[in-house]
């Protein structure tokens, strides 16, 4: 209840942006940026996608995400960039495989939890309706937007419950951490997604009848620049290819 507020008070403030637009700018991130395609100009337009997760940190006042993000993307490459140059043999190739691992996943995932993060489960299911997705989509997508949270917060209820047993890495009992952590997590995993699947069946995901929704989304400013920006990154390639250049 606290999470949703807090994402209405935001959605009042103008700052957060329409889920629609984060799922055009986590595609647009994983394409050009994690795979690597449309080219060598695409490339030279990457390292301005991989700054929008910085900019939407800072914009959510997250400064540990931000700084942690900057240390990873940003070290890798100015490291890549200054270093690079004056490396050769194993060094050389150890800086191009850390730096472009990096380099390429590191955003992807950050645009991702920014996604799950700063979007609620209603959100999301009246933004797929407004883009009149089947059911058949929204409810196997909304079941999986809310998993992945509430298996943190069980791994991290187990976690608590072996370190109250004494269970811990680097004790007695540390043969066992594996054992004792793996299988309830699976367990819960499996449980967790037959009740979020009969919760959401439950609201009226499933029925004939058109379903209302309290929440309030569309594209303000902030989001037609987003936008623009996915469009100019799938516009490149398609121009560089038509030209030749």
């Amino acid at each position: 209840m606290r999470r949703e507020l807090l994402a209405s008070k935001k959605k009042e403030t103008g700052r957060s942006l329409d889920p629609r637009t984060k799922l055009a700018l986590l595609i647009t991130i994983a394409l050009f940026v994690l795979s690597g395609e449309g080219g060598a100009t695409s490339k030279q337009f990457a390292p301005i996608l991989a700054a929008v997760p910085l900019i939407l940190l800072l914009t959510e006042k997250s400064w540990k995400g931000s700084v942690i993000y900057f240390v990873l993307y940003g070290g890798s490459y100015i490291l890549q960039l200054w270093a690079l140059p004056h490396l050769s043999g194993l060094p050389n190739f150890l800086v191009v495989a850390i730096c472009g691992f990096f380099m390429r996943f590191v955003p992807g995932i950050m645009m991702g939890y920014i996604t799950v993060r700063t979007t609620t489960v209603s959100e999301f299911v009246a933004s797929m309706k407004k883009l009149h997705l089947p059911e058949q989509i929204i409810i196997p997508m909304s079941v999986i937007f809310r998993f992945f949270p509430t298996v943190v917060e069980e791994y991290n209820a187990i976690g608590d419950a072996m370190k109250m047993r004494g269970i811990r890495f680097g004790g007695g009992k540390a043969s066992a951490m594996l054992e004792y952590r793996l299988v309830p997590v699976i367990m819960c995993s499996v449980k967790i997604g037959e009740e979020l699947n009969a919760a959401a069946l439950t609201r009226g995901l499933g029925g004939p009848v058109k379903r209302t929704n309290i929440c309030e989304i569309g594209f303000h400013v902030q989001d037609v620049f987003f936008l623009l920006l996915c469009v100019v990154a799938f516009a490149i390639p398609i121009v560089t290819m038509i030209t030749g250049r």
